[in-house]
């Protein structure tokens, strides 16, 4: 055997051995949590959403996501950005109706539009509470 075909398999070598090493570390930063798994994301903690009775997270993985209830009731989750404008829509929990505050639509519990400007619903997501995190998944 030639010294530069000795040097090529020796090379060879150390890649295929590396390989397993180079996948796993690509990899590691996938999480195995039920929640992943079945497409639900955490948004918040249940001790911030009792607080006020809402939780407002603008950078979750599936977006702006705002949900309102409490760890005693049924939880709604919608995206807070107003299909007129895209204004954020803040929850006015004694009316139960989703406000936009540049331009006055409002949208019911469901996202339905309720007084336009806005023609379109907002979108919604399915909300629960796991553990002592509030998660939600695309519905």
């Amino acid at each position: 055997m030639k010294r530069r075909d000795f040097i090529n398999w020796v090379g060879l070598g150390l890649i295929a051995s590396s390989l397993p090493v180079a996948i796993a570390a690509c990899t590691s930063g996938q999480t195995t949590s039920t929640a992943k798994s079945t497409g639900w994301e955490t948004v918040g903690t249940v001790t911030d959403l009792d607080k006020s009775g809402q939780l407002l997270n603008e950078n979750s993985p599936i977006g702006p996501v705002l949900v309102v209830g409490t760890s005693k009731e049924n939880l709604v989750a919608v995206n807070p950005a107003c299909t007129h404008k895209g204004c954020t829509v803040g929850w006015k929990a004694e009316a139960k109706k989703f406000v936009c505050p540049c331009h006055g639509s409002e949208f019911g519990i469901d996202g339905k539009v309720q007084k336009e400007p806005a023609t379109e619903p907002l979108k919604t997501y399915a909300a629960k509470i796991e553990g002592s995190s509030v998660v939600v998944r695309q519905s």
